[in-house]
């Protein structure tokens, strides 16, 4: 698709028992406020029942909101709070060279995206159940996305695929697919940013629009801190019974 980013099918990732992700059930990419005629087209092919937008009011005032599509539900459901770095946000895309080097530069910026993907496991759980129950309750095929489909569609569908039985290496294989160069989300800077897009800015903004292993890495440290395991973050922290995960492995998964 030409106006919509990292969109990706991830179907075939090998599950327990020798399953694997069933094809055209499960996608994920970055938001479709740009999308095409033709791109809407492409998106109406595949039968989705839901997509989750996982924007807060922010992301949305920037890029826009999803195009429609007929007969799909549209879900938001925030991940962040709109007025959470709301000011970093206008210094990324605004500020000076001094002012980025001040927030972003040694390790700044990784340690930022670090903290937010503990965070988004830690005190989202009741936003990762909603969209676990509500595809295996039968909303699918379903498509996640975010601003730039990387973080928190990265950190929801990895939660989906954990319920699944997919191991950390496969999960983290297809989370490293963002950084394929036609998939990267398109980095903004205002007319007149001090610095532009010049290699030292760029350079400086990498880490926020990376996905590094760290990152993911950080979000499954947080399960096992946290819950002590995979199992129990599912059935105690998103509420999971049994009944459930299996409703999620007989529509999401096949031999």
């Amino acid at each position: 698709m030409s106006g919509v980013r990292n969109f990706r099918d991830v179907g075939g990732l090998p599950a327990a028992d020798g399953t694997r992700v069933r094809d055209g059930v499960l996608f994920r990419s970055g938001h479709l406020a740009g999308a095409t005629a033709e791109d809407a087209v492409f998106l109406s092919s595949l039968g989705l029942h839901t997509v989750f937008d996982f924007r807060n009011a922010a992301d949305i005032k920037l890029d826009g909101p999803d195009i429609e599509l007929p007969g799909v539900r549209h879900v938001n459901i925030p991940l962040n709070d709109p007025a959470d770095g709301a000011e970093f946000w206008k210094l990324v895309r605004h500020g000076d060279l001094d002012q980025l080097r001040s927030i972003l530069a040694d390790g700044r910026a990784a340690d930022r995206m670090t903290e937010s993907y503990r965070k988004t496991v830690a005190e989202r759980t009741a936003e990762h159940s909603r969209v676990v129950h509500a595809v295996a309750g039968g909303d699918v095929p379903v498509l996640l996305h975010c601003a730039a489909g990387k973080d928190r569609a990265g950190v929801t569908t990895a939660v989906i695929l954990l319920a699944l039985g997919v191991g950390h290496d496969a999960i983290e294989e297809d989370y490293l697919k963002s950084n394929e160069a036609h998939r990267r989300y398109r980095v903004r800077r205002g007319e007149g940013a001090g610095g532009g897009r010049s290699a030292e800015v760029m350079e400086l903004l990498s880490p926020l629009f990376d996905a590094r292993s760290a990152y993911l890495r950080a979000a499954f440290e947080t399960i096992e801190d946290t819950w002590g395991g995979t199992e129990r973050y599912l059935s105690d922290g998103l509420g999971i019974a049994p009944a459930t995960r299996e409703r999620l492995r007989e529509r999401l998964l096949v031999v």
